[in-house]
């Protein structure tokens, strides 16, 4: 299977917004951007709401047969490793092998030393198309990327062969190292590219660390002049990798934890544009935001429901933002108590949580808490899913703008 040159991770907590999804993605394509739709959903968040991947799967055929989508689509085994990957088996046919944590650990000695060798020729200066200064590489240099990474990417191939064992047909692999402290340099890309290309795996789509913070939902933090010099100097060693190591050509950089970040989105279409380059963007976890803020909208019920929904999860602060600490940042001082919410107009709660930085009522701490907070609906049961079902028209539009107006235009039309 072939990914697009563009696509885009919509994840679905509750498995009810294919169609609005959908709905963008076909709007973009009469407008001239073709994107392919990846539903994804990770093993924590199935645990969670008590799914199972088939569900995903069933969500993606439904949305793509009503719509009459022709053109290609998958449904993403999001973030697996060997625990975790048979779950994903036979529903999935995209696969995002996570190796972040064995990242450090050191293999063999003597599988450093071969790998050294190996690239021995690289130590010098290297010229590479698209670059305006060489890489300069030591032999050192490459024994510590080894040492850092080269476990990390022969844990990739282990997942990678039982999969391929296991797995009928073919598939989309995707090899992230993003849930990293620091980001990696282009000559660090470059060996572990490599690397990848050594243990046999038909990467299509690479997700490194980049600096700055991916805070889940909201937008980017950091130096974005920073983001885009990383950003753009990861492109054309994806470009010599593809040519000098047998790698596939559409492999292209994936961004993780990609929904809202408006900041970079500008630099990021820039820099695609420009190299002609690829680009698989993960905007999975706000679409649960606009459910909510759908229901907030719908007023009388629907309004409650949220109410709701926000009082349960500020109870629950510390017990929600645990598994998350790493990619939030809320300051409980600027959370609305749970009674004065109680008060708020459908336009007043849906100010607070929508991301448009231009309404003074935006909180983007709000917004962090509930976007975590998506256990408590799913601990509501058939209260949650029958209020998506009943309010459907309301949450879709919702949906549908966000992915469209805020990420798609914002990336390819701006």
């Amino acid at each position: 299977m072939t990914l697009g040159t563009y696509s885009f991770g919509i994840g679905d907590r509750f498995g009810h917004q294919g169609k609005a999804q959908l709905a963008a993605i076909q709007k973009a394509k009469s407008e001239g951007v073709e994107i392919t739709p990846v539903w994804n959903k990770s093993f924590r968040e199935h645990e969670i709401i008590s799914t199972k991947p088939d569900a995903v799967r069933r969500e993606a055929d439904e949305a793509v047969k009503t719509a009459g989508w022709n053109d290609s689509y998958f449904v993403d085994a999001d973030h697996v490793g060997l625990k975790t990957i048979d779950h994903f088996i036979e529903a999935s046919d995209f696969f995002t092998l996570d190796v972040a944590d064995f990242i450090g650990q050191e293999t063999d000695p003597h599988r450093i030393q071969e790998f050294i060798e190996q690239h021995a020729s690289y130590v010098g200066t290297l010229n590479v198309p698209g670059r305006a200064e060489p890489l300069v590489i030591t032999r050192p240099k490459i024994e510590q990327i080894a040492k850092k990474y080269l476990f990390a990417v022969e844990e990739a191939g282990r997942i990678y062969r039982h999969l391929s064992g296991r797995k009928k047909g073919s598939f989309v692999v995707e090899v992230s190292m993003d849930e990293t402290e620091e980001p990696q340099t282009p000559v660090e890309l470059l060996f572990i590219l490599s690397a990848i290309a050594r243990e046999g795996i038909p990467a299509q789509t690479i997700a490194p660390k980049f600096s700055g913070r991916f805070n889940k939902g909201v937008d980017y933090v950091g130096d974005v002049d920073r983001f885009e010099e990383e950003f753009r100097d990861d492109l054309p060693v994806i470009r010599y990798a593809v040519e000098h190591f047998n790698l596939p050509g559409n492999l292209k950089l994936s961004v993780h934890s990609g929904s809202d970040k408006f900041a970079i989105y500008g630099p990021i279409g820039k820099a695609i544009r420009e190299f002609d380059a690829g680009l698989h963007l993960k905007t999975a976890g706000t679409t649960w935001l606009e459910e909510i803020i759908g229901l907030a909208e719908a007023g009388g019920d629907g309004l409650a429901l949220a109410k709701d929904v926000y009082r349960e999860a500020f109870g629950r602060f510390e017990e929600l933002c645990k598994p998350y600490a790493t990619v939030i940042n809320i300051d409980q001082n600027q959370l609305p108590q749970p009674e004065n919410v109680d008060g708020w107009s459908s336009g007043q709660f849906a100010d607070a949580l929508r991301h448009d930085q231009s309404v003074k009522a935006y909180n983007p701490h709000l917004r962090q808490l509930l976007h975590v907070g998506y256990k408590v609906a799913a601990q509501m049961g058939d209260r949650f899913l029958d209020a998506l079902e009943h309010f459907e028209e309301t949450i879709s539009k919702q949906v549908t703008v966000n992915l469209l107006e805020r990420h798609i235009q914002r990336l390819f039309f701006v």
